[in-house]
């Protein structure tokens, strides 16, 4: 099959495009801005893309256009092909029909820790020789890719609550119907197609109804809006799992104070302790909810927890990209105030200097400014705070006023870098939040860093 990828930059779409060619499909596609890790992954794999949305691209000699969940309607290429009639699909369906049919379907779903779960339970199969497929938002150390078809009946997926397309408009994982779940959490996000939680429970709602009676939900204990969605009707089995000390659950963690290690137990067992890779309550939560799932298909726990002790991260979760003159940067996806937090405090024990946040309120909800009165609070870790606030409809700089002299507020990159950089000494570390490319601000800081290393 032939098939042409709108949106081939996103993280779905481009892992659904390299499963495709994985799978021996003729693979292309198109988008306005492609950007690391995603370009790197496609061009690593030789598919060709398309700069922009050109109506002569409808031309092309495909079979199916694939529409990804950005592409909306006065996109030039996606009127052609409906004033044409030509054959299009969207990117969950496309999935659901050519790469799923046949697989055991493990469904990582939640407003946070997605793809460290999903990378998490994937490598815990992996690690088991279980050779999983995989579909995740994020390239995870150990796999070095963001997809792999797999050899065997597993398959894990990042279960994303947003819409499917401009023509569907249920969330992405009603497609997938899992046999295992993860319900990492639920709070409200998404205000551009959601207007409140209640709407978001729904689609999770729908997630359960489609589950097997075989099937097995792990879900955080304690969690109001997850227990909302389970009441309204569940016909799996359900585990749950939570914090020590916190909600009764079959499966439970005690984190050291620093966040660095933490020792796991599964129904008042003790499974061993282990120096977390990734620190912080909410990634020893996130492999909790992997080793609970692992176990559905027949990893015991002590294994899954061995495997989880070789869990070389995620890229853009925390991942350290360089150091400089002793000032260390790290990029993360952090985009909605609670991952904001709880990024902040699993980096703070390990700076020994100041932390320096640098945040792009960039998705569509902080574009909104729904959830601007939360990031003073979000914030209130670090020591400085640095939003870049280009193209914002809202004050930043009104929004963080109960932050004080901490927080400033750019609006052009080369004077925002230039202001961070003066601001840094040897000792600190500069965290960098945001769900897009940031205009490269890593290098750009990296490079500024070494300039001012230099002429000293």
């Amino acid at each position: 099959m032939r098939i042409h990828v709108l949106g081939i930059g996103g993280t779905f779409m481009g892992s659904l495009a390299l499963l495709a060619r994985q799978a021996g499909h003729e693979v292309s596609g198109c988008d306005a801005n492609v950007y690391p890790p995603m370009s790197e992954l496609l061009e690593a794999e030789r598919i060709d893309w398309i700069e922009g949305y050109g109506a002569e691209q409808a031309d092309l000699p495909v079979d199916v256009f694939v529409v990804g969940n950005a592409i909306s309607r006065g996109n030039p290429l996606l009127e052609e092909i409906l004033d044409r009639g030509l054959p299009y699909v969207s990117g969950p369906q496309w999935l659901a029909e050519h790469i799923l049919p046949g697989r055991w379907t493990l469904a990582v779903a939640g407003t946070h820790g997605k793809t460290t779960t999903s990378s998490m339970l994937a490598w815990i199969l992996e690690a088991n020789g279980l050779a999983p497929g995989f579909l995740i938002g994020g390239v995870p150390g150990n796999f070095a890719r963001s997809s792999q078809l797999g050899a065997g009946p597993f398959f894990v997926i990042e279960a994303d609550e947003y819409d499917t397309a401009f023509c569907d408009k249920r969330a992405k994982f009603v497609h997938y119907r899992p046999r295992t779940a993860i319900l990492n959490n639920l709070e409200f996000d998404h205000a551009d197609i959601y207007p409140d939680l209640a709407a978001i429970e729904t689609q999770f709602h729908h997630l359960v109804r489609t589950m097997p009676r075989s099937g097995r939900i792990v879900a955080l204990a304690g969690e109001a809006a997850l227990e909302r969605v389970l009441a309204r009707g569940c016909w799996s089995q359900v585990e749950r799992f939570g914090l020590v000390p916190g909600p009764d659950a079959e499966w439970t963690v005690a984190v050291a104070e620093d966040g660095a290690s933490a020792e796991f137990f599964c129904e008042g067992r003790p499974l061993g302790e282990i120096a977390l890779p990734v620190p912080g309550r909410h990634n020893a939560l996130d492999a909790l909810a992997a080793l609970a799932a692992a176990r559905h298909v027949g990893v015991r726990p002590q294994d899954g927890l061995a495997a989880l002790a070789e869990f070389r991260g995620v890229r853009r979760r925390l991942e350290r990209r360089g150091v400089v003159a002793g000032v260390a940067v790290y990029d993360d996806f952090a985009h909605h105030p609670t991952a904001i937090r709880e990024t902040i405090a699993a980096l703070r024990p390990r700076v020994p200097g100041r932390l320096i946040a640098v945040f792009e309120p960039r998705s569509n909800t902080m574009k909104l400014g729904v959830m601007r009165a939360a990031l003073p609070e979000a914030l209130r870790g670090a020591d400085q705070v640095h939003c870049y606030a280009r193209g914002l409809s809202w004050d930043a700089r009104e929004a963080l006023a109960p932050l004080g002299v901490r927080a400033t507020v750019g609006e052009e990159i080369e004077a925002f870098v230039a202001g961070i950089v003066a601001q840094a000494c040897p000792g600190d570390a500069i965290l960098v939040m945001s769900n897009g490319g940031f205009e490269g601000i890593h290098e750009r800081l990296l490079t500024a860093l070494a300039a001012r290393e230099g002429g000293s």
